[in-house]
């Protein structure tokens, strides 16, 4: 299961040589390491009063400085009826396997497969693979660790040959770098070429960090440059280029046909032209599951666009490295469209996610959402539900930078969650999803507010075409209205801090109410019953009316304003909204007067007793909505002073 296989399935068998040998080299150390701790188990088992051998330097010089498993494993053995006892032994094993595996793959790929290497590291693979459980005897301990030549093959001296081979190999294949690519064969032009892959790839290459992955190879065959990179350590993910001329052909697979697409995404603006996409299943590759392969075309006009293209592929690869795990975190947040939103934005914007994962990843995101303050979030809350789908994907984004910026310029973690933290403590105060219900609420009352009016203004020949259109109107502008109000329930029901905007919204409701039953009287009038109506009649409901019309508009200005007021808001700002709230509280006291008003004009102009009833309840129910707009400006109060700190 190696990634030569999936070079052999594209037709580029070898071309990564100088990079397995690298990688031989760095797994040779690691499995000395390996054998060293299993070696020391052994002597603390026989010897429990001594005190557990010391290998930091050994695991630091391997870069296993963060396996604390290995560190901890000889203190952690005993021996029981002459059984070796290993706590995470099977993880031992598992490491010996694949970094056998590692540093066979350069000798391997050298010789055919009824070689003698293949024959014997075959069967040390099998015979790891036989291991289980927590014990060793003394037959498979000395099996695994000996270095007599004189004894039976081991492990250890496995390893010891395949050392030796890796060396000779590396001397043979007389490669040279260029900017870090190692290249053999290479024709005068092809070197400027690898020069520019390469300036794209080291422009991006510090956004991976210490993860490995990203080696190139290049070399010359026929009339063709081939470069390779090898983009992490999965076995289908595989990515070739060969350069033509001025054209540029690239061949990729990926087990993920998500980041499959992504990747296609980055590619888009330097001119790439796709293949159609198709899917392998190669027994030996990735246990036989399927994985996406397509080509994609760059077709150039002269030189400078060539090199500008090939720096443009070698700066989007890093991108590639642990998309997936990035993805997979940011779910938590976003949506399976926002993640790859997010990730897409960072990688236009040269960020990177490996930042963010290596700084904590969602970890670092949940303890900034618990911080954020009472009620601000549940337990289960994504952001996006709280924040709403473009505010989330600019923090996710926001943080991938704060977090990319930290690190690169060497800052600790703990200023990185400190800044997450305020980030989002920032995001939360200037939320203002609430008050987008509020305004949109409000957008429907004035609306109603307007359509009563005018109709009002209108002579009866007008107003008895337009009657049924404005009840219809008015009443699904009312329904919209009673929509908003169970929607604020719903969230007052999973956040608390929505409790006094689900108790404004229904205040504000029965002003939709009154507004809607008056644009159904009006429907009313229409229908012949305004026997007396006359001038003067119309002109006292319509002042109501406009008057109603106007508070609807200072509430409205009062939601602008408090949408914005804080702790930090200017004194003017303030004053602006005092002002707009009093404006509706001297509406409902206007509209007390002008009902009175009316009533003295209705009862001198109509003497029939419908036409009668029906213009003093209307006049009622304009001076109603009045009282609950009124109701609703003593509730924006409450929410606007709390907001702002000031007591109520």
């Amino acid at each position: 299961m190696q990634k030569s296989q999936a070079l052999a399935s594209l037709g580029q068998r070898g071309l990564l040589m100088p990079v397995w040998v690298k990688a031989a080299l760095a797994a040779n150390d690691r499995l000395k390491v390996y054998l060293t701790v299993l070696q020391a188990a052994s002597s603390h088992a026989d010897h429990p009063d001594r005190e557990a051998l010391d290998l930091s330097r050994e695991l630091d010089a391997a870069g296993l400085s963060n396996a604390s498993w290995l560190h901890e494993l000889p203190a952690g053995a005993s021996r029981i009826d002459g059984l070796l006892v290993v706590p995470e032994l099977d993880r031992l094993v598992s490491s010996l396997t694949d970094d056998l595996a590692i540093m066979a793959r350069p000798v391997l790929e050298a010789c055919t497969d009824d070689a003698e290497p293949h024959l014997r590291v075959h069967q040390w693979q099998d015979w790891l693979d036989a291991l289980h459980g927590e014990q060793l005897d003394r037959s498979q301990l000395h099996s695994l660790t000996h270095g007599d030549r004189h004894a039976d093959d081991s492990v250890h001296l496995l390893i010891m040959d395949l050392h030796k081979q890796i060396n000779h190999l590396a001397e043979s294949l007389a490669s040279e770098l260029i900017d870090g690519a190692h290249v053999w064969q290479l024709a005068p032009e092809d070197r400027p070429l690898v020069g520019a892959f390469m300036r794209g790839l080291h422009r991006t290459a510090p956004l991976k960090l210490d993860h490995p992955g990203l080696d190139t190879a290049a070399t010359r065959d026929g009339d063709q440059l081939l470069l390779q990179n090898d983009i992490g350590t999965n076995d289908a993910h595989v990515l070739v280029m060969r350069v033509k001329g001025l054209d540029i052909s690239l061949t990729y697979s990926d087990l993920h046909r998500t980041r499959f697409a992504f990747f296609q995404s980055l590619l888009a603006p330097l001119g790439a032209s796709w293949s159609a996409t198709e899917s392998r299943t190669t027994v030996e590759l990735n246990q036989g599951e399927a994985y996406s392969v397509g080509t994609a075309r760059f077709e150039c006009h002269d030189e400078a666009q060539l090199e500008q293209v090939l720096e443009g592929l070698g700066a989007s690869i890093v991108f590639l490295i642990d998309w997936n795990r990035a993805r997979k975190r940011l779910l938590h947040f976003v949506n399976k469209e926002g993640a790859i939103a997010v990730l897409t934005a960072a990688a236009q914007a040269e960020l990177g996610h490996m930042a963010w994962l290596k700084a904590g990843g969602e970890r670092l995101v949940f303890d900034a959402m618990q911080a954020a303050g009472t009620g601000a979030f549940r337990i289960g809350d994504r952001l996006d539900e709280v924040l709403g789908d473009a505010p989330a994907q600019t923090f996710m984004l926001d943080v991938m930078r704060l977090a990319c910026d930290a690190l690169l310029h060497g800052q600790p973690l703990a200023l990185i969650a400190d800044e997450t933290r305020l980030l989002l403590s920032r995001q939360v105060q200037k939320r203002t999803t609430e008050f987008d219900l509020l305004d949109d609420h409000a957008a429907y009352c004035q609306a109603l507010a307007q359509a009563v009016s005018d109709g009002l203004a209108h002579g009866h020949d007008s107003l008895q075409d337009a009657a049924q259109d404005l009840a219809a109107r008015a009443k699904a502008w009312e329904r919209r209205a009673d929509h908003l109000v169970m929607q604020a329930r719903q969230e007052a029901e999973r956040q608390p801090r929505w409790q006094p905007i689900a108790r404004l919204l229904a205040l504000s409701d029965d002003v939709a109410d009154a507004l809607e039953e008056a644009a159904f009287m009006m429907s009313l009038i229409a229908d012949h019953h305004q026997k007396g109506w006359n001038h003067d009649v119309r002109l006292a409901l319509s002042r109501l009316a406009q008057t109603v019309l106007r508070a609807t508009q200072d509430h409205i200005k009062a939601l602008t304003i408090a949408r914005t007021l804080g702790s930090q808001s200017t004194a003017a700002d303030s004053d602006a909204f005092l002002a707009a709230t009093w404006n509706v509280l001297r509406a409902e006291r206007q509209c007390d007067e002008l009902l009175r008003q009316a009533r003295r004009v209705i009862l001198h102009a109509i003497d029939d007793a419908p036409s009668l009833m029906l213009a003093n309840d209307l006049a009622m129910t304009l001076e109603l909505a009045s009282d609950r707009l009124l109701a609703a400006g003593y509730g924006l109060r409450e929410v606007a002073f709390d907001k702002a700190g000031v007591p109520s």
